[in-house]
């Protein structure tokens, strides 16, 4: 069977202070023309991308989530055994600039080790940029690296590269061969929005590639075909394309189950399967998704009607979450999600301390058994980093109740929790015009006396609660269901101020019948990644507590409603260090 990986495509820069552009951007959108940036959406300091940190700072550093010792960063593939996480990285600053391809190696997605730039700016057609892509192994076994290139026209183009050494396990060597680039922009694409290309799938004797772009504010994925994987020729209509959604970055194609947790290769295509595509929005600074139907025959996807084909769309992580992409693990037969994170500080905060990104920790990704969206998990693997176990069972919240979790280190921990209340009979009317998440969060956020909620955990809690970041359910009765609210409420997480502290939200699609919500939540010092009712709704939090930092740091229980609730089991676990980048 043959094996195509993917390489994920990692974005770039840190959040400004201003709402819209506050969220994160990526080198991808960036092209100059003549000295001046030429539709490019985030902010650029070129004052600071060469500015070496005069000492790292580690109070905020994450402790088991992928990051080089220092400086900037914004995928994956497994390769014989081992996995390769090529990101895009700043080697000289804290900021967006100077980027190479940089190579890290491990054998459980956990522990990493560093390995020199896989790709970095040297040939005609890269000399302004090696951007994002992916990867596929062709069926001789040979791993090919897509990606984007910006020449010295400024034009966006798709290039390739090979190991130099086939026999070295760790691929350290990668050749831009002088045929590049594969694939440019025809004049009907606009060539500054014209990149990130997917990993490629074999279907009626050809290989196919999707690219991003836009045509005015329709969102494009344009489809290329090849038989000999060098020659690519634009299909006369693009794979899918959505009005009003603007450029799309980091686009994702690949197939799921129908019915089971297994992945599948790239290239699968039949009456078993459906199919996912996933954009990145550069308007919005997010990512949907969509699940539907390939036709090989016309090479066209066609979305269900059971979710909303635009920015109201299903997405991967309702928080800070951008830029991802999946990739078929073929040693353990499953489909792994990973996606990036960047500061909600300053760039200049990232400069002061030297490191700025992370890498989410991977997930593993399926179709839930309604069809109607996926689902996601941590890998198994981060498990070998628990310490000792702290449980709680059968704790009754009362309104207006908090309990302390003891014997857990706080700032860096994995919490499972499950809920449980003896009736709905509580839960607060739900009204039609609620149709955004994440406003209804920042309406009703976990300070706010409810009826069936708001409860859930504090996580990196002041002892007094001045600083807290809560995620919580609150559950509303609508006619004929109940709604169920998921949120992750930054606003009280720091006492610093020119913070990015938003109210991210999701709606769950949950089964109350038993009257139960289940939530896990990994925390890492300025990172709080959250799994509400076994990952159907996720939400990622980037936090700079003053106060609740390190040993400081507490979690609580807490409930806010007037409906008691039932905290049936709590497993806590302090978190372990992997080995991160050393030097192999």
């Amino acid at each position: 069977m043959d094996h195509y990986f993917c390489c994920s495509c990692l974005s770039l820069g840190s959040y400004p202070n201003m709402v819209l552009a506050a969220l994160v951007t990526t080198a991808l959108c960036l092209a100059f023309h003549g000295g001046r940036v030429v539709e490019a959406s985030h902010d650029i300091h070129p004052e600071l991308q060469s500015l070496e940190a005069e000492e790292v700072l580690h109070v905020h550093r994450t402790g088991y989530h992928f990051q080089p010792p220092k400086h900037w960063i914004n995928g994956p593939m497994y390769y014989n055994g081992i996995y390769h996480l090529f990101y895009q990285y700043n080697p000289k600053g804290a900021v967006w600039g100077n980027i190479v391809w940089a190579h890290s190696v491990s054998t459980d997605l956990v522990n990493w080790l560093s390995l020199p730039p896989a790709i970095y700016p040297s040939k005609p057609f890269d000399v302004n940029g090696c951007w994002s892509g992916s990867a596929t192994v062709r069926p001789d076994g040979r791993p090919v690296i897509l990606y984007t290139g910006l020449d010295p026209n400024n034009t966006q183009v798709q290039n390739y590269a090979v190991p130099a050494n086939l026999s070295d396990p760790y691929l350290r060597e990668w050749i831009k061969p002088d045929d590049n680039p594969l694939v440019v922009p025809s004049p009907d694409i606009n060539a500054s929005q014209f990149r990130d290309p997917t990993t490629a799938w074999y279907r009626n004797q050809h290989w196919h590639i999707v690219v991003g772009s836009r045509r005015e504010l329709r969102g494009m994925a344009y489809l290329y075909r090849s038989r000999d994987f060098l020659h690519w020729q634009k299909a006369k209509h693009p794979l899918h394309s959505s009005p009003n959604t603007g450029m799309w970055e980091c686009p994702d194609f690949y197939p799921v189950p129908r019915h089971g947790m297994n992945g599948l290769d790239t290239s699968v295509s039949n009456d078993k399967v459906k199919h996912v595509l996933k954009v990145s929005l550069d308007l919005t600074r997010y990512e949907y998704y969509t699940i539907g139907t390939y036709d090989p025959s016309k090479d066209k996807y066609n979305p269900d009607n059971t979710s909303d084909d635009g920015w109201a769309g299903l997405r991967y992580d309702y928080g800070n979450f951008y830029a991802s992409k999946t990739f078929y693990d073929a040693g353990k037969r499953r489909r792994i999600l990973w996606g990036w994170a960047n500061e909600s500080d300053t760039a200049e905060s990232d400069v002061k301390k030297g490191w700025a990104g992370i890498q989410l920790i991977p997930r593993t990704i399926w179709l839930d058994k309604s069809g109607k969206q996926l689902v996601q998990w941590p890998v198994q693997e981060i498990e070998t980093l628990r310490g000792e176990i702290v449980r709680m069972s059968n704790i009754n919240l009362i309104s207006q109740q908090t309990i302390q979790v003891n014997g857990v280190t706080a700032a860096q921990a994995d919490v499972e929790v499950v809920f449980s209340f003896s009736s709905l009979d509580a839960a607060e009317p739900f009204d039609d015009s609620w149709v955004n998440a994440e406003d209804l969060c920042g309406l009703k956020g976990a300070d706010v006396p409810g009826g069936l909620g708001p409860f859930g955990i504090l996580t990196l809690a002041s002892d007094m609660l001045e600083e807290s970041t809560p995620v919580f359910f609150r559950i509303f009765k609508a006619e004929n269901k109940h709604v169920v609210l998921m949120c992750s409420d930054a606003k009280r997480s720091s006492l610093q101020d020119g913070l990015y502290k938003p109210s991210f939200a999701g709606f769950v699609d949950a089964d109350l019948t038993d009257n139960k919500l289940s939530l896990r939540s990994l925390i890492d010092h300025s990172v709080v990644e959250s799994f509400g009712e076994g990952g159907k709704t996720c939400i990622t939090s980037r936090v700079y507590p003053t106060l609740a930092i390190q040993e400081k740091a507490r979690l609580f229980l807490f409930n806010n409603g007037t409906g008691p609730v039932v905290v049936e089991n709590l497993d806590a676990w302090s978190m372990n260090r992997p080995v991160m980048n050393a030097l192999l």
